[in-house]
């Protein structure tokens, strides 16, 4: 590649326009999402829960190291590989929306292999990584924010997993327009926070998502469990790893033994 092929190629302001849109994304949410009673009363819950966590110092510790490392690994990524990825030649609205879904899929799929084979059952690579992940299946109940409780190494393979998963897309598919990335990153970022989610609506339309953070939790109730992808649960269903709750029930039944004894 030539150095004039390279900058026609490279687009850094649809890359930082496609930023600002994610940042915009997730404090509009933020700031209207809490108005829906339901979601309301979810991050009253998951902001009590987190408090509580704070006022311990090696959580807060991490949280902050996590916010700093988190912030460095989305500059490089909208630097180095995000600008190679992205268009606004215009496109109709299912291309974008079939976009979103394979993006979403195809890094699930990834992530799936590399959070079974790499952060849980060891192995040559996996061995070190287990105990990377271990940091963050420290939350055996995690809420909402416990997404981010993991160690700088995680933050940096899943960002950067899922950067990667669109550029190599985008070299089989064509580049992606500037709204499809936003709205892939934006629910790539709500559903994994979602998963963490303390969540007790169950009545319609909301029973889905608290089926879908009941089975994350059940994930974190032992290291030993199933439900390794974070998008949705169909490759855990293919692959035979669906945990149901055994592993949630075993703890709950564990912590029972302990305080009658």
């Amino acid at each position: 590649m030539t150095a004039s092929t390279f900058f026609e190629n490279y687009h850094i302001g649809l890359s930082l326009m496609t930023w600002v849109g994610i940042i915009g994304m997730t404090l509009l949410g933020r700031k209207f999402g809490p108005m829906v009673p339901a979601i309301g009363r979810a991050n009253a819950i998951n902001q009590e829960a987190f408090n509580k966590k704070m006022q311990r110092e090696i959580y807060a510790a991490n949280q902050k190291l996590n916010r700093k490392w988190g912030l460095l690994d989305q500059v490089l990524i909208f630097l180095l590989i995000i600008p190679f990825c992205v268009t606004l030649e215009s496109q109709p609205l299912w291309e974008m929306v079939l976009d979103i879904f394979i993006i979403l899929m195809f890094y699930d799929f990834f992530y799936y292999l590399t959070h079974r084979f790499l952060f849980h059952n060891g192995g040559f690579l996996g061995g070190p990584l287990m105990w990377v992940h271990a940091v963050h299946h420290q939350q055996k109940n995690p809420c909402r924010q416990d997404s981010s409780y993991i160690h700088p190494l995680e933050v940096a393979i899943g960002l950067g997993l899922f950067a990667g998963s669109i550029l190599v897309l985008s070299l089989i598919l064509g580049e992606f327009h500037v709204v499809t990335i936003i709205l892939s990153w934006t629910l790539f970022s709500e559903i994994n926070l979602h998963n963490h989610d303390l969540w007790e609506e169950q009545r319609f339309p909301w029973k889905y998502l608290s089926y879908m953070s009941k089975m994350h939790h059940n994930h974190h109730a032992r290291f030993t469990g199933g439900n390794f992808a974070t998008i949705s649960l169909l490759y855990d269903w293919l692959f035979g790893t669906y945990d149901r709750g055994d592993g949630y029930k075993k703890l709950k039944q564990d912590q029972a033994q302990q305080k009658a004894t």
